[in-house]
């Protein structure tokens, strides 16, 4: 009798498991760091260090992704003072990742999809894809390298 409860216990756990909701892949959640961000809009190229005098965090969970972005002279220096934050839901499908940006401190930019091509090796995410807004001049190809945190 003992040898048929395993097996049977085994087969409920499956397929209680395959019944529950799917979750994102592990592999992106988590809290990544940006290093560089690469912005092409209208044949300008402008590369961004996020190294040195500012950083930018991105949190994503089995939901939700948050991101924050702050100088770090702690906004002393007015002209390079920067604070940045938004998240909302997202989806993902093999590599297709796309953010639905509910909360932005640029207003402008909320209630909008951005989808991205995302590629991850070792703790490496990066993350290219066209932002673009409706009724603005912002039309742009933004790749984004992140290195995780945790």
């Amino acid at each position: 009798m003992k040898s048929i409860a395993v097996p049977i216990t085994l087969i409920t756990w499956l397929f209680y498991a395959s019944c529950t909701t799917k979750k994102a892949p592990a592999a992106i959640t988590g809290t990544w760091r940006l290093l560089i961000g690469t912005l092409i809009e209208k044949g300008d190229t402008t590369v961004t260090d996020y190294t040195s005098n500012k950083q930018f965090i991105k949190i994503i969970n089995d939901t939700h992704f948050a991101f924050l972005s702050h100088d770090l002279n702690k906004g002393k220096d007015s002209a390079n003072a920067l604070f940045t934050a938004g998240g909302g839901k997202y989806s993902i499908k093999d590599s297709i990742y796309t953010e639905h940006l509910e909360y932005c401190n640029a207003r402008e930019w909320e209630n909008n999809d951005f989808t991205f091509t995302v590629s991850i090796k070792n703790d490496t995410l990066i993350q290219q894809g066209v932002e673009k807004i409706e009724g603005s001049n912002i039309n742009r190809l933004n790749i984004e390298k992140y290195v995780r945190l945790r």
